[in-house]
């Protein structure tokens, strides 16, 4: 499918952009003075009620690109859904309902979120107050539409965010069901970090001849980090992370663990040191209100550190995280953008380190390659080789060594 690219060039700031009064003062009481390039090229476009694709990553203003227009085009006399907007997970679907609801001051606009874990009723009770925007996670919003609490047949806009997540984790069914409830004559937006040929194979489907929004991966937020690697025997990377937490001292951190029984092993023995205040974790075996409630306490400042498994990975947008620490490397590279992405939000600084055991170096090379940068060595990594030397008999390579060997 070939789409046009639409290039567009910066605006100076929101008033440029063909807003309500209202929104803008709104803009400007929330500290939002000048619009992200996605939010620039979006906004016009989304306004003019134009099927969007959107390709750009983490932390680059999304949910705003396409949120400001959903609420801008909205009939606030109007008390039915209006705008359904889907996205992978629960925690990004609480994040974007927040978000809209903050853009949402001064208009009499009601929202609902729709995600599973948590009780049917709440949720039918918003609906039923006259939400105009649904914000929900695929397999929940179907459970409200079978049971018919949401009504989908005059529904404007459709919202796909984070849309290679969603098929990357197995909703495509469930998106193709929601969009064949929706009118046919409808806007749909697509907000994706990658243009696979899924997702280019979902838009010809079911979008009306979109305009392509692309940002080359060189504009990715990851510009702003500094990015680091340590190579680390799997048996010294706890003590690894105790000195690199003691020597960075991190305003907030997520300590990412591939998997949810390593997440909880590692959330357990930091906890047990009592040398972390503020810890916290998150993994898929919680509960939804544990979830909700460890997220709520990240966002607030109560937890500074966060062990936690991908599934905090996208979406999450808390502003003060300074540092992302890979305990685990990840085992799709695109995942490394989008755990890295979690700091250096919005243009602000932020660091990366990542453990490397010795069998993953290919997994390294793979991720360098998808940045087209390479990772610079930490200076702990002479302490871990004395470490591996003395306590397991393991000879590291040299720095300079372990560089040549990389840039072969």
């Amino acid at each position: 499918m070939t789409i046009p690219t639409i290039t567009k060039k910066q605006r100076l700031d929101f008033g440029e952009l063909g807003l309500s009064d209202v929104m803008q003062r709104t803009l400007q009481a929330i500290g939002y003075t000048k619009p992200t390039p996605i939010q620039a090229a979006v906004i016009p476009l989304a306004m003019e009620k134009l099927d969007i694709v959107g390709q750009a990553q983490t932390g680059t203003g999304k949910t705003a690109a396409f949120g400001i227009p959903l609420l801008e085009t909205i009939d606030p006399d109007a008390k039915f859904p209006q705008a359904l907007i889907l996205t992978p997970t629960r925690e990004l679907a609480v994040q974007v309902a927040a978000e809209i609801q903050k853009l949402a001051t001064g208009k009499d606009i009601a929202i609902a979120c729709l995600y599973g874990g948590r009780p049917m009723g709440g949720q039918i009770q918003q609906l039923k107050a006259g939400a105009a925007i649904v914000v929900g996670t695929p397999g929940r919003v179907i459970d409200h539409i079978q049971q018919r609490h949401l009504i989908t047949q005059r529904m404007r806009c459709v919202v796909l965010d984070e849309a290679d997540r969603m098929l990357d984790i197995g909703f495509r069914p469930d998106i193709e069901r929601i969009l064949r409830q929706c009118p046919q004559q409808r806007q749909t937006l697509l907000l994706s970090a990658t243009l696979a040929s899924a997702i280019l194979e979902l838009a010809k489907r079911y979008m009306h001849h979109p305009k392509l929004i692309k940002f080359p991966k060189k504009q990715v937020a990851a510009d702003t980090i500094d990015q680091y690697f340590l190579r680390v025997p799997d048996e010294l990377k706890f003590a690894t992370l105790l000195n690199l937490l003691e020597r960075e001292k991190p305003q907030q951190a997520i300590i990412f663990c591939r998997t949810k029984l390593g997440t909880e092993r590692l959330y357990r023995k930091l906890l047990k040191l009592n040398q972390t205040p503020g810890l916290g974790t998150i993994h898929g075996d919680m509960v939804q209100s544990a979830r909700d409630r460890m997220m709520k306490e990240f966002r607030e400042g109560k937890v500074n550190y966060l062990v936690a498994t991908d599934v905090v990975g996208r979406g999450i947008d808390v502003s003060n995280i300074s540092h992302i620490i890979n305990f685990d490397i990840p085992e799709d590279r695109e995942d490394y953008v989008h755990r890295v992405g979690r700091t250096g939000r919005m243009g602000r600084s932020g660091v990366a380190f990542t453990f490397v055991e010795l069998r993953q170096r290919s997994d390294l090379a793979n991720i360098e390659r998808l940045i087209g940068r390479s990772l610079d060595p930490d200076p702990l990594q002479a302490w871990v080789d004395e470490q591996a030397e003395e306590k397991l008999g393991i000879k590291q390579e040299s720095r300079a060594k372990s560089k040549y060997r990389r840039a072969l």
